[in-house]
Formats: C-alpha cells, sequence, structure tokens
C-alpha cells in the first residue's frame, strides 16, 4: 500500500476519533456553563422586568433606574481584570462558583432596596460579585477548544443569553403576577428572591461538576487528553508570546474593546429597555409584555447558532460580524420609526435580536484567536471589561433622553448608531485571514 493510500485510510479515522472527543467536551461542558449564563444573565436583567412595578413603588424616575441599571458596570470594569487574573492562578472551578454564590447572595438583596441610595449600593455590589463570570467562562473554553472550532462553540454558549430573554420575560412576568402581595411583598421584591435560589444551587453544583482544564478530567482517557491538549499546545506554540504590559498596550486590544463597547451599547439597550419599548407600543399586561418579549430572543437563538457555524465552515469573520451589526442597528433603528405599531415593532426588534445576538461568538473568535496564557486572561478580561462600560452608558443615556423628551427614539438612534461603527471598525482594521 502506497503512501497516500495509508494517509488517506488513517485520516479520517483519527478525524472522526477527534470530532468524537469535541462532541463529548460539548455535551460534558456545554450545557452547564449555557445553564450558568442564563442564571447569570437573568440577575442582570431582571431589574428591567423589575422596572415595571418598583419605579411606581419606589418612586423612581427613568434616570435614576438607568443610573441604578448601569452603576453595575462601572463595578465590573473595576474588577474584571484582577478577577480574570485570580482564575488564571486559582482554576475556573473555585473562583466562578465563589462568583456565582456571592451574586446570589446580593440578588436576593436587591428585594430589600428601599431607595435611590440602596438601589445604586446594591447594584454596584452586584456588579462587582459577577465581575469576572463572563471573560472567565471565555477564558475557561480557551482551554479546551482550539480557535477554528470557537465561533461555532461560542455561539452554541452564548445562545444562553437570548434564551435567558426568552425564558426570562416568560419566568419573570410569573412571578411578579403571582406572587404579588403575597406575604406583604411586592412582585417586584418576590422577582429577585426567587431568582436568587438557581444562582445559590448552581453556584455550589460548579464545585463538584467542572474540572479546571483537560489534564483534571476524569471522564475523559488518556488518550482523549492527549489529542486535545496537543491541539491547544499546537496552537499556543503559534502565539507570539506577550507579556501583561505588552496586552494592556496593543493597540488591536483596545481597537476591540471599542467594537465590543460600540455592540454592547446595542446588547444592553436592547435588554434594559425591551419591555418598556414594547410597553410603548401600547401592550399593558406585564404578563403579555413578557410574552412578547420572548420573541425577539427565539429568533436570536437560532440566528446565532447559525451565523457562528457558518462562520467556522468558511473561516471569515470580519464580514459575518459587519453584516450581523448592520441587522442589529438597522432593527434598533425601525424599532424607533415603527414604536406606536406593536406588530411592526416587534418585526423591527426581532431583527434587532437577530443581528445583535449573531455579533458576539463572531467577535470572541478574534482576539483568542491572537492571546494565550496570561496575555489571554488580561486581554479578554481588558476587552470586556472595557466593552460593558457600555453596559452604564447605554440605559443611562437612553434613561436621561426618555426623561427629558419622553421619548427613547434619539437614544436609539445613538445608540444604532455605535452598533454599526462596531462592524466598520472590524472590516476596517481586522486582517482578512483564516483562524
Amino acid at each position: 500500500m502506497s503512501g497516500n493510500a495509508i494517509t488517506g485510510a488513517i485520516a479520517p479515522a483519527a478525524l472522526d476519533a477527534e470530532d468524537a472527543t469535541y462532541a463529548q467536551v460539548t455535551r460534558r461542558l456545554i450545557p452547564f456553563l449555557c445553564l450558568c449564563l442564563i442564571i447569570a444573565f437573568l440577575d442582570r436583567i431582571n431589574v428591567s422586568f423589575a422596572k415595571l412595578q418598583m419605579m411606581d413603588d419606589l418612586h423612581f424616575s427613568e434616570a435614576v433606574y438607568g443610573l441604578g441599571a448601569g452603576v453595575f458596570f462601572l463595578a465590573y470594569f473595576v474588577f474584571e481584570l484582577p478577577s480574570n487574573l485570580i482564575m488564571h492562578r486559582v482554576g475556573a472551578r473555585r473562583w466562578i462558583a465563589r462568583i456565582m454564590i456571592t451574586w446570589a447572595v446580593l440578588t436576593g438583596a436587591m428585594a430589600f432596596v428601599n431607595d435611590e441610595t440602596t438601589f445604586y449600593i446594591v447594584r454596584f455590589l452586584l456588579g462587582a460579585a459577577e465581575a469576572g463570570f463572563f471573560p472567565g467562562i471565555v477564558l475557561y473554553l480557551t482551554y479546551w477548544y482550539p480557535v477554528n472550532r470557537r465561533s461555532r462553540i461560542m455561539a452554541l454558549f452564548m445562545s444562553a443569553i437570548p434564551i435567558a430573554g426568552l425564558l426570562g420575560g416568560l419566568f419573570s412576568g410569573w412571578i411578579m403576577d403571582s406572587l404579588d402581595g403575597s406575604h406583604g411583598m411586592a412582585g417586584w421584591q418576590w422577582l429577585f428572591v426567587v431568582e436568587s435560589i438557581p444562582s445559590l444551587a448552581v453556584g455550589v453544583a460548579v464545585l463538584f461538576y467542572l474540572d479546571d482544564g483537560i489534564g483534571k478530567a476524569r471522564w475523559l482517557s488518556d488518550d482523549q487528553k492527549a489529542l486535545l491538549q496537543a491541539r491547544i499546545d499546537g496552537e499556543s506554540q503559534a502565539k507570539a508570546p506577550m507579556s501583561l504590559g505588552a496586552v494592556l498596550s496593543h493597540p488591536l486590544i483596545w481597537m476591540f474593546a471599542l467594537v465590543h463597547f460600540g455592540s454592547s451599547m446595542g446588547q444592553y439597550g436592547f435588554g434594559f429597555w425591551l419591555p418598556s419599548i414594547i410597553k410603548a407600543t401600547g401592550v399593558q399586561s406585564t404578563t403579555h409584555i413578557s410574552l412578547l418579549s420572548a420573541i425577539p430572543y427565539a429568533f436570536g437563538v437560532v440566528a446565532m447558532i447559525l451565523v457562528g457555524r457558518h462562520s467556522d465552515q468558511t473561516g471569515e469573520r470580519r464580514w459575518h460580524y459587519c453584516g450581523a451589526a448592520t441587522l442589529g442597528a438597522l432593527g434598533l433603528a425601525l424599532a424607533v420609526l415603527f414604536q406606536h405599531n406593536t406588530v411592526a415593532a416587534m418585526f423591527a426588534l426581532t431583527l434587532a435580536s437577530m443581528g445583535l445576538q449573531s455579533m458576539a461568538p463572531i467577535f470572541w473568535s478574534m482576539p483568542t484567536g491572537m492571546l494565550g496564557g496570561v496575555a489571554a486572561a488580561a486581554g479578554i478580561a481588558l476587552i470586556n471589561s472595557i466593552g460593558n462600560l457600555a453596559g452604564f452608558f447605554s440605559p443611562y443615556l437612553v434613561g436621561w433622553v426618555k426623561t427629558n423628551t419622553g421619548t427613547t427614539a434619539s437614544a436609539m438612534f445613538i445608540i444604532a448608531g455605535f452598533v454599526l461603527m462596531a462592524g466598520l471598525l472590524v472590516v476596517t482594521f481586522v486582517r482578512a485571514r483564516k483562524h
């Protein structure tokens, strides 16, 4: 038998074994990490549903709500980089568990907010507690998956965000309607209490379920561990080593941070104000608002997975990202133009969700493809912390504009502009290459 024949006979079998191993890793890790992210996102955006009742109960203005929703991300910005560096040192299992347990306690504490000051304080502490969770998971996935598999895996993982939006609307509306007044507590208070319980339970489960890396996974054979580690080591060797200082001063890292800021302006503007936008079209029932808010997220899940898979198959990132950004910006702008027509506004919000959700998994495959080790821990955290400052500016911008003008229209146009800017920056400054 010739050498080519032998290679042709062995290569498909080896490829099948590799695919089967990665499929096993995905079955083990991704559903559980998705559950963690669903809980994290629910605890992050449940304030947008609580807003429907708590603003009247506590006499908050739109600007107070916007500042309180956003101050979470100031703490996130301060503590995210050190959090990721600590996780890289102590391991994902203990650190992710610590993050989830502390934010569970603080989510429950939101039920006892009674004025502007306590609202701001608890939201800030909640941001400090959760800081490092998302970039920590992104870093954790780089320990397992090479870059050519990362976009589809990130899409599967981040599908938890629109799923959380879908389930969160239904679950939050049900809690607020069915428990309102029970034991002397308002529906919005019960919302925070009930949604803190899964965070606590899953946070404890992390200690027993997650492994810090390939070498500690008892559910893999030695051959499987060697295969997975070889893929990660081979990719790491191709990356130029970077010091912490080099990462923090690298212009491309700051460009990625600006891109992430632009896309996050859209994500948080959409997430924090979706129920309010639907209410403004004439829908008054909390349950109906919750049901309608699930529609854009449902379509967002499908779009995210399909776009992420196609990006990996083609190896193309830039135009996939720019196309998603354009769709997201267009949807946000149309939602403003059709704000008094429920059907048309829902169509526009669905387009916005499909675009905005599809951007994230493609985005994270780009910086993680150039960073490894401590550089990855620092770079991912820096990009995410700066990008997530949009979580402060976006809701505060919308709240301030609505308080002063009576409408969110001009704020949403500004946010759509930031999203479009993110897509143009990627096309302009990221090199076209196969990942």
